[in-house]
This record gives structure tokens, sequence and C-alpha cells, in this order.
């Protein structure tokens, strides 16, 4: 299978990924997902701590509430679209990377059971008696 024309342009890019660490599964997830050392170096942000990507993300309208968040050079990627990005990016190393990377790589996978993850999330935060991020509807 040749690799995606995106992928080529991953290679040379700063990666950051931002998500909710008050959420137990997404703090999990970012702990032990892996990239391949040819995609470069990832740093891993609390969307809660609100570091400087975070007015970024809110210019662009993109809702930490409804998934995190990948950005790769100057593009942006969300929900869905974000984990399936890092499955194709991550090592194949561990049970988890390879499992994650099994069910992510499609695409049309990703966008299927994203929202089934996002559903999770949302209750486990309920439970937790953890407040939204709502990103969107804080002040710069």
């Amino acid at each position: 299978m040749k690799p995606h024309h995106e992928n080529r342009e991953m290679k040379t890019a700063n990666i950051v990924l931002v998500y909710d660490h008050d959420c137990p599964v997404c703090h999990q997830y970012c702990r032990v997902i892996s990239i391949k050392q040819a995609a470069g170096s990832m740093t891993i942000l609390n969307a809660r701590d609100n570091p400087p990507i975070m007015g970024e993300i809110k210019r662009l309208g993109i809702d930490m509430d409804q998934g995190f968040v990948l950005k790769i050079g100057n593009k942006f990627y969300h929900g869905a679209d974000a984990i399936h990005t890092l499955a194709l990016l991550s090592t194949r190393t561990g049970a988890f990377n390879r499992i994650n990377y099994l069910i992510f790589k499609s695409k049309t996978l990703s966008r299927f059971l994203y929202p089934v993850l996002k559903t999770g999330r949302r209750l486990l935060l309920i439970i937790l008696r953890k407040p939204k991020l709502n990103n969107l509807s804080k002040p710069d």
C-alpha cells in the first residue's frame, strides 16, 4: 500500500496533541500512544491548562468537547480525523499501539467508532463530576 500524500507532509512537521487531561481514558491514551521516530516528536498538551494553542483552536471553531486535536505543521485534525491520523503515525510496538493501528487506520471505521468513544468520554466526565471544557465560550 502506498503512503498517503499527507503522510509525507507529516514527516517534517511539528506534532502537537491537545486533549482533556481530566478524562482518565483520554489521559491513558495519550500516555501510551507512540509515534514513529520518522514522523518527528510529539508534544502532548492538556487543554484545561489553556496552552497558547487553544487560541488557534478557538479561532478555527474547534470544539474540544467534541474530540481531541492533533496539529501537524499548520494543519489541524479533530476527533475521528485526529485518531485516524495518529494511528497512521503510530509505532506498531506494544499491544496498545498495534491494536490502535489496526482499528483506526481505516478512516471509515474511525468515523464510525469515534462518536461511541466521545459518548463514553462524556458519560465518564458526568460520573466523575468534571465540567465540559467549553473552550468556544471562554473569553480570549
